[in-house]
C-alpha cells in the first residue's frame, strides 16, 4: 500500500492535498465551463434548447437505457455536473459540512471515494426505476439526472454513521448533535415531495444513503472499500513521474530532512521510522483527532526537530 505523500496535522481548505478542495474546486469549475458554454449558446444564433442537446445533456444521466449505452461516461460526469445556481451553491455548503466532518474522523482518503461509490449507487438504481416505471415512458428521452445530491447523500449518512455524537457550533449550549444536522439535510433533500418523475431520483438518494451506511460500517470492520481506489489514484498519478523514487515518500523524508531545525540531520531520540509510520498509517485510516497525546507530541517534536 503506498503511503500518503505528506503528514497532515488538520483538514483545512487550502491545504495541499486536500480531497474536500479538490472536489469543491472540481464542482465549480466545471459549473463555469457549462455556463460559459450555455452563454456563447445564448448570444449567438443557436437555440438555447441546443446547448443542452449538443451539451450538456452528453454529461448527465440519461433515464433512456439506450441513450446511455451511447454515453456510459455519464455513470461518472452526472455526478460532477450542475445546471442551476442555487442547487450548485446547496450542494457545495453540505458537501463541505460533511465533507470536512469526515476527513476529521478518517483523514483524507475517504472523502473522494466514498462520493464515487454514492454517485453510482445512485446512478444505477435511478436508471433501473426510471426503466420499470411505465409511467415514466412518453419523457424519459428527455429525462436526466445530474449533480452531486445522490454522492452528498452517501457522505452525509456515512459521516453520522461513523460520529452520531459529533458536535458542531461547540459555542452553542455544548454544540449540536452531527444527527441534527443529518435530519434537516434528509428533510430538506425530500422535500420536492413524490411524484412520478421524483420518484427514480429520490430512490437514488436512498441507494446513496445505504452504501454510505456499509461503507462505514464495513472500515469500522476494517475492511477498507476505498484502499482500490486510493491505490490506482496514487498509481495513475505517478505513473509518468520521473523520479520513481519519490513514489514512496516516507515520514523520514517528510518530517525529518525537511524539519525547521538548525541541525536538520540530528537524529531525535526514541523516534523510530517504524513509530512515525504507524502513527501515520493510523492518521490515513481514522483521522488525525484519533491520535493520542503522546502520538500528537512525537509528530510535532519530530516535524520541529526537537529533543524528546
Amino acid at each position: 500500500m503506498l503511503r500518503e505523500n505528506r503528514y497532515k496535522k488538520k483538514t483545512l481548505l487550502g491545504q495541499e492535498g486536500n480531497s474536500l478542495l479538490m472536489l469543491l474546486a472540481v464542482l465549480a469549475i466545471l459549473f463555469c465551463i457549462f455556463k460559459f458554454l450555455f452563454l456563447v449558446y445564448k448570444m449567438s444564433d443557436w437555440a438555447e434548447v441546443e446547448y443542452y442537446d449538443h451539451i450538456l445533456n452528453w454529461f448527465r444521466l440519461p433515464a433512456n437505457i439506450e441513450t446511455f449505452l451511447h454515453r456510459p461516461w455519464t455513470l461518472i460526469t452526472y455526478m460532477f455536473v450542475h445546471d442551476d445556481v442555487l442547487g450548485l451553491i446547496g450542494n457545495v455548503l453540505w458537501l463541505w459540512a460533511f465533507g470536512f466532518i469526515l476527513q476529521d474522523l478518517t483523514g483524507n482518503g475517504k472523502l473522494v471515494p466514498l462520493y464515487i461509490y454514492g454517485g453510482l449507487v445512485g446512478a444505477a438504481i435511478f436508471i433501473i426505476t426510471a426503466n420499470l416505471m411505465p409511467a415514466l415512458a412518453p419523457v424519459k428521452n428527455q429525462f436526466f439526472f445530474e449533480g452531486a445530491s445522490a454522492s452528498l447523500m452517501a457522505i452525509a449518512i456515512g459521516t453520522t454513521v461513523m460520529a452520531p455524537g459529533y458536535r458542531i457550533f461547540p459555542m452553542i449550549n455544548g454544540g449540536i448533535p452531527l444527527w441534527v444536522l443529518t435530519i434537516i439535510y434528509v428533510a430538506l433533500a425530500f422535500s420536492r415531495g413524490i411524484n412520478i418523475q421524483s420518484t427514480p431520483i429520490l430512490l437514488a438518494h436512498l441507494g446513496a444513503a445505504g452504501i454510505g451506511y456499509l461503507f462505514i460500517q464495513q472500515l469500522k470492520r476494517g475492511s477498507d472499500w476505498s484502499e482500490w481506489m486510493n491505490e490506482a489514484w496514487d498509481w495513475a498519478t505517478n505513473l509518468f513521474n520521473p523520479d520513481r523514487r519519490n513514489w514512496k515518500k516516507t515520514a523520514k523524508d517528510d518530517l525529518y530532512y525537511n524539519s525547521k531545525g538548525t541541525q536538520p540531520f540530528k537524529k531525535i531520540p526514541n523516534i523510530t521510522q517504524k513509530r512515525i509510520d504507524e502513527i501515520l498509517d493510523k492518521i490515513n485510516q481514522q483521522g488525525y483527532r484519533y491520535l493520542t497525546e503522546e502520538e500528537k507530541e512525537i509528530l510535532k517534536r519530530a516535524a520541529e526537530d526537537e529533543d524528546l
